[in-house]
């Protein structure tokens, strides 16, 4: 499958490049997305490498996996992430997370929905299921904002480190995918009189070089 990038409003999904390694390692030492999300530990940038150079590659090569890195469409502010597990039966699950700087902006319900269309038009999925961690309600935000349906908790399915703990599973069908692409008008104040560059980190530069799923803006 080839890789692609997709406009969605004010942001913008691409493939992870050489270049994103170094936020991607400090986004991921976040306990806020650590909380959720089953990380190495310790995670060393070694991880992120692998993760942008091996793990995104190979998943587009194979058409196994679609991941996508979130940034503003006009500074290549990053922003997030939104990544596709393809199953052979024409299924996905999908997982998302936000920078610190970029949640309760609306970006990742936005940048979701943008995905989950892509993946019923272009992909051919004909559903997609979203998992996390009972208590994640970050993540559920999203998903229900997007339109998936919840439909139960699954016992002790997910694995976070040592432990075991129980999972919402939810399910979204092509003609259900409700959430708008973001625009800068539709954020919150808060977003618009702060610009992305003063808070967002070093920004994208042009050079080409797990499943891991939920935060609104928080990991799933």
């Amino acid at each position: 499958m080839r890789p692609t990038t997709l406009d969605a409003g004010s942001i913008r999904l691409r493939p992870f490049r050489g270049s994103d390694i170094d936020w991607l390692y400090r986004v991921s030492l976040d306990p806020g997305l650590r909380r959720y999300i089953d990380l190495p530990s310790p995670y060393r940038r070694s991880d992120a490498a692998d993760f942008v150079e091996r793990v995104t590659v190979e998943g587009w090569a194979n058409g196994t996996r679609a991941e996508f890195l979130t940034e503003d469409a006009a500074t290549g502010c990053r922003l997030g992430r939104v990544g596709l597990h393809l199953r052979d039966d024409r299924t996905a699950e999908i997982g998302y997370w936000a920078a610190p700087e970029a949640r309760a902006r609306g970006v990742t319900s936005g940048a979701v929905a943008a995905v989950c269309r892509w993946a019923f038009a272009e992909a051919g999925i004909d559903l997609i299921e979203w998992r996390a961690e009972v208590g994640n309600h970050a993540s559920r935000r999203v998903a229900e904002k997007v339109g998936f349906h919840i439909e139960g908790v699954l016992r002790q399915r997910l694995r976070h480190g040592t432990e075991r703990a129980d999972a919402w599973v939810g399910s979204l069908l092509p003609a259900e995918v409700t959430a708008p692409a973001p625009s800068r008008g539709s954020w919150p104040e808060t977003a618009s009189a702060q610009p992305w560059p003063a808070w967002c980190g070093e920004t994208a530069s042009s050079d080409a070089t797990g499943r891991t799923t939920a935060a609104d803006d928080g990991p799933s």
